[in-house]
């Protein structure tokens, strides 16, 4: 295979992968992401996707944890859990610790991903969608565990799912998440990303939605100030599917959170609402891509950034409308709040429309605290840092009404903006 020199380091912890015990069909879906990755190597800034993101803080990641037994989760998760009873996993340096999944109903299968490629080889072509860039492919190459939910057509869960990932060491972990609903099927899925390690978390997630299906998928990172995350995410919609995603970024020294949705079916419908808020030399990107190819299908992105310091943020959203996918509706908004001078927002909300009959409306502002508000505020014996951060907290906050999130998940992100408004970074 051919070998760039920054995939050079990966092929030690390749080979130890291709060591350990799997199904034998593994080894090769193994073997064709390392040859993938190594020809592509990192991305770069030539490349349109990544020329605002700063990828030098992934230079000196150790390549992969070692596969050793888990160890035990430190410091306290309790005030970063949501309130009443769900279905948690939690997994440490991208291994699963622990799952707790009693009172799942008839035909919803949940567990560690070790488990499924095990006793589920028919979710294997599911898992396993061999799309994405390099760091897909690096992610199917070297992953160690993650999770996967399987819902029967029909099946509802009552209870959220509950998906920790505690980062505790300064290596890579490459965690592979699969959501599959059956027909008619609902779940919500609430990922929280926390701990201290100054590692690299590099996460792919495939959702696969059949007809009529919804699912509600929240993800909130909060890790360290010296961690470093990448995601992806692919989903496909189906006939009147829904996709409601959430994404929270406050933590890490560097994030990038990729969301691929195509609505494969006619009628199907896909939100994502989100918010970065970054401070210090902090660098997040969250790039949302939806691919429309069913009629009468629907989109709506609003995302709003908070920046401070000499952070940057950068959100890169499109919208493409293939040919034949009339009907199509859709609305895409990034708002930024800029608090220092220092601070810096790339923006680039684009449409891409080979259709006629659609409605389709994008926008992107940037702009600093209201001064009138702020003087309202201090007329009225407000402190200025305490109006400030009211200020902050009503803009930041709209978009966690807007995405209508239920009282407890809303009222975790809520926790995780408050956190980061009093001064304090993302570890738990």
């Amino acid at each position: 295979m051919l070998m760039t020199d920054d995939s050079a380091p990966f092929l030690d912890a390749f080979h130890q992968r291709l060591g350990e015990e799997g199904p034998a069909w593994l080894a090769p879906r193994r073997q064709a992401g390392m040859d993938r990755f190594a020809t592509l190597g990192f991305p770069t800034r030539r490349q349109e996707a990544w020329r605002f993101t700063d990828l030098t803080p992934l230079t000196d990641a150790l390549p992969s944890s070692a596969p050793s037994t888990v160890a035990p989760i430190a410091g306290d998760l309790a005030s970063w859990l949501l309130d009443g009873p769900t279905h948690r996993v939690v997994l440490v340096d991208g291994r699963v610790a622990s799952a707790t999944t009693d009172g799942l109903p008839a035909g919803a299968w949940l567990g560690s991903l070790a488990d499924a490629l095990r006793t589920r080889p028919d979710l294997a072509d599911g898992i396993f969608d061999d799309g994405g860039g390099a760091f897909a492919a690096l992610n199917a190459a070297l992953f160690s565990d993650g999770v996967v939910l399987a819902l029967d057509p029909g099946v509802v869960l009552e209870r959220p799912v509950e998906i920790i990932h505690h980062a505790s060491v300064d290596a890579a972990s490459h965690v592979r998440l699969h959501l599959a609903l059956g027909a008619g099927a609902r779940a919500t899925v609430v990922e929280t990303a926390a701990g201290g390690g100054a590692g690299w978390g590099n996460q792919v997630t495939t959702v696969a939605l059949a007809a009529g299906a919804v699912l509600r998928h929240v993800h909130i990172q909060a890790e360290g100030p010296a961690a470093r995350h990448t995601a992806l995410v692919r989903a496909v919609l189906g006939d009147g599917a829904r996709y409601d995603a959430f994404a929270l970024i406050t933590g890490g020294r560097l994030s990038r959170r990729d969301v691929e949705v195509t609505l494969a079916g006619d009628a199907a419908a896909f939100a994502l609402h989100g918010a970065y808020l970054l401070r210090d030399a902090q660098e997040a990107t969250l790039a949302v891509r939806a691919d429309h190819h069913g009629r009468d299908c629907r989109t709506e992105q609003g995302v709003k950034g908070v920046l401070a310091g000499a952070s940057h943020g950068v959100f890169l959203g499109t919208v493409a409308v293939r040919p034949g996918a009339d009907g199509t509706d859709a609305r895409q908004l990034n708002r930024n709040l800029l608090l220092s001078p220092t601070a810096r927002i790339d923006t680039k909300p684009e449409l891409e429309i080979l259709a006629d009959d659609v409605k389709c409306s994008h926008g992107a502002t940037v702009g600093s605290l209201d001064e009138a508000s702020l003087f309202y505020l201090q007329a009225r014996g407000i402190d200025p840092e305490t109006a400030r951060r009211m200020l902050v907290a009503a803009f930041a906050g709209d978009v966690v009404d807007a995405a209508g999130l239920p009282g407890p998940v809303a009222d975790l992100v809520h926790r995780h903006l408050q956190h980061w408004l009093h001064g304090e970074g993302g570890e738990a």
